[in-house]
């Protein structure tokens, strides 16, 4: 296990400020303002924030409907991203697309698209034009356990494969696809053994511990940097709240309180910041000052998307495409 330094505060910073942007997003839903879904990644940051940390701006990710924790880790703008999820002029997609589409150009988000796997094609289409054009760039894909079940997660990887393109399939395996658990979906296996079937190097490692995510993510980054191509990594971890909306949802039975609670323990922010503490790199005065930080950053993020404008209703037919 990796003694944290100074470069994990930022790693630190970065999973705290994700944890607390989506908490108020739970906390506000129910003033029925955002009128869009949400699907939230609290329990998962470390995987989002491990995945982003090698990249560069000029790398792109691909995010799916769990897009916030990808979204922000990737250096996407907070009031772009609050505004665009209360249907403002101002937000990333000038309130027309709502949560499951976030994007930011100038910091390399590419996209976040809701249908299930199809991040994937997006993603290796980005990386072939990284190939064609000569640019040392790479592309991710993130995707959940579900979307390997899809027949484009399996056409990408060959088309990746084959060409040894510069993408890494990101897969955040949180166990479940909606309400169905992936022991009822598909065989007994490690899901990096995909990797196998088409030549590619894959890799599961622990996704609540966002060094050991980030130390995975930099060899597959550097191999498709050098022209090595694609890397298949599977972080296991687990969503803590419904699978879309603000809540919890232990009560309907498709998950046990023991299993929750398991996870809970496992919290990647509570079991970094104790690392740190023990490492001496953050201390408790240190520790409330970023948390007053980021409450202030979130405080003027809401209030900004609140007294936004809505979008012209004469612009609606505008960027409709048929």
């Amino acid at each position: 296990m990796p003694t944290p330094n100074k470069n994990g505060l930022e790693r630190y910073a970065a999973m705290l400020r994700i944890r607390r942007v989506e908490e108020t997003i739970a906390e506000r839903y129910v003033e029925q303002e955002m009128r869009c879904p949400v699907h939230l990644s609290i329990g998962q940051e470390a995987a989002a924030v491990g995945a982003c940390a090698p990249l560069t701006s000029r790398d792109v990710i691909v995010s799916n409907h769990r897009s916030h924790s990808h979204y922000l880790a990737k250096g996407g703008d907070l009031n772009a991203m609050i505004a665009e999820i209360y249907g403002r002029s101002n937000g990333c997609c000038g309130g027309r697309g709502g949560s499951m589409h976030l994007f930011d150009n100038a910091a390399g988000v590419l996209a976040s698209v809701p249908i299930v796997a199809s991040t994937i094609p997006l993603a290796v289409g980005a990386a072939m034009a990284f190939q064609q054009r000569s640019e040392n760039s790479v592309s991710v894909a993130f995707l959940g356990d579900g979307a390997t079940e899809e027949g484009v997660f399996h056409e990408s990887l060959n088309l990746a494969s084959l060409y040894q393109l510069p993408v890494v399939f990101f897969v955040e395996n949180n166990l479940y696809s909606v309400y169905t658990p992936l022991r009822e979906r598909q065989p007994d296996r490690d899901l990096a053994d995909y990797g196998l079937a088409h030549s590619l190097p894959s890799e599961t490692v622990d996704g609540n511990d966002v060094d050991l995510v980030m130390a995975a993510m930099e060899t597959a980054v550097n191999r498709a940097r050098a022209g090595n191509g694609p890397t298949l990594l599977v972080v296991s971890t687990y969503r803590w709240r419904e699978h879309c909306g603000p809540n919890f949802d232990n009560d309907l039975g498709y998950r046990t309180e023991e299993e929750f609670f398991r996870w809970r323990e496992r919290c990647p922010i509570d079991l970094y910041r104790s690392r740190m503490m023990q490492a001496e790199v953050l201390n408790d005065s240190d520790a409330r000052a970023l948390e007053e930080k980021i409450h202030i950053e979130i405080e003027e993020a809401f209030n900004l998307a609140k007294s936004s404008p809505f979008p012209d209703p004469a612009t609606v037919a505008e960027r409709v495409y048929a």
